[in-house]
């Protein structure tokens, strides 16, 4: 009798002990199974293009030259011959005031001039015989130096007449305005009838071919920077359009701020595409074509500081931490007469020319994963827009 509760607990033991073994084996069974998880992704094989170094930067285009038209006399306008946008040429009329005032002016500087003319005449001949007499002690000494004075003072009022006659031949001149450039009417700030009075604004005026293009790049690509550079540039109204100007000024000081250092290009303008104000994508080659590694952006992941990429070896997924250049615009043939743009990062280490690198499905990888590949994506690369 004592035996049976002692068999009893044995056997109670025995069941607990089966079912831990049991339910230990089913979770080692998930556990395994979870660790088999084979996870699909689509690879692209790392290759090497020729590609030419650059540096990008947005830049604002502003006119060559833009000069502010004023008076330079007082009066009434009379006419005003151009408008806001009236495309003018070097010497072409803008404006006129009303030069009555001016003329008449002119006409009686004039008279005076012929008037101090005449007196001069007649003094010279009073010195040519009283200085005769002079020389025959006919003629006393006061009474020649008067006459030398007068002649002198004759002198003088004809220079003075000359003078002031040229002055009011220049203000008659100022009532008719003209460009001082080639370029644009930017803004009219003055209608017929105003009166105006010397300094006020009439006009603002700017020239646009060529166009300047202000952009600024950072401290560390100086060097690589110098006058008479190629920029190419893309104006975001025209994107299919491509500019091209060189480089005209780099500035001598760096931005405390942005650490960066302003430069100016020239654009060729002659149809009149660009416009000042327009910002403008700008892309200045570097340096000579060099082979580069080349991988999608989608193929990036972003872990702190750090950047990753998987590569297929066999069936598992390796991670590799890399280091990336610059950004480059690939165009990739779809078609037999379609192309796609996407975005692809130089490779500077962590990748070798040749691997599989996963570009769909990354996101669910971790090291040693396995993996199957659905499909290979072509990078069939039929043109280079950087």
């Amino acid at each position: 009798m004592k035996k049976r509760p002692i068999l009893f607990l044995s056997c109670c033991l025995l069941f607990t002990v089966c079912c831990l073994l049991f339910f230990t084996g089913c979770e080692k069974k998930e556990v395994k199974k979870v660790a088999e998880k084979i996870i699909n992704v689509q690879v692209q094989p790392v290759k090497k293009k020729s590609l030419r170094p650059f540096i990008n930067s947005i830049g604002t285009l502003t006119p060559y030259e833009e000069v502010t038209v004023s008076a330079e006399v007082d009066g009434v306008l009379r006419d005003v011959m151009v408008d806001n946008g009236t495309i003018i040429s070097k010497g072409m009329p803008l404006a006129l005031i009303d030069d009555t005032d001016y003329s008449l002016e002119v006409e009686r500087t004039n008279a005076a001039l012929k008037q101090a003319e005449a007196n001069l005449s007649n003094i010279k001949l009073e010195y040519q015989r009283k200085e005769e007499l002079y020389k025959k002690e006919l003629l006393a000494k006061q009474q020649y130096d008067d006459v030398s004075a007068r002649l002198s003072i004759a002198e003088a009022e004809i220079e003075r007449a000359k003078s002031s006659l040229a002055t009011v031949r220049q203000k008659l001149s100022k009532t008719k305005i003209y460009s001082a450039l080639s370029g644009v009417v930017k803004e009219k700030k003055v209608s017929a009838g105003n009166y105006v009075k010397n300094g006020t604004q009439l006009f603002t005026i700017i020239q646009t071919n060529p166009v300047k293009l202000d952009f600024t790049v950072s401290e560390k690509d100086l060097e690589k920077i110098r006058k008479r550079q190629d920029v190419l540039l893309k104006i975001y109204a025209f994107p299919d359009r491509e500019f091209s100007g060189k480089i005209s000024i780099v500035y001598p000081s760096i931005d405390e701020r942005t650490r960066t250092v302003r430069v100016e290009a020239l654009v060729p303008n002659g149809e009149g595409f660009l416009k000042p104000g327009f910002f403008a994508k700008v892309m200045l080659y570097i340096g000579d074509e060099k082979d580069i590694i080349l991988v999608p952006v989608t193929s990036l992941l972003y872990e702190a500081e750090r950047i990753k990429v998987f590569v297929v070896d066999g069936d598992k997924a390796k991670e590799r931490f890399i280091k990336i250049g610059q950004k480059y615009r690939i165009q990739l043939a779809v078609g037999s007469q379609q192309s796609a743009v996407e975005e692809y990062t130089e490779i500077i280490e962590g990748l070798k020319e040749g691997e599989q690198v996963v570009v769909v499905g990354q996101q669910n990888l971790f090291e040693g994963a396995k993996v199957k590949i659905q499909s290979t994506v072509l990078s069939q690369q039929s043109a280079v827009k950087e």
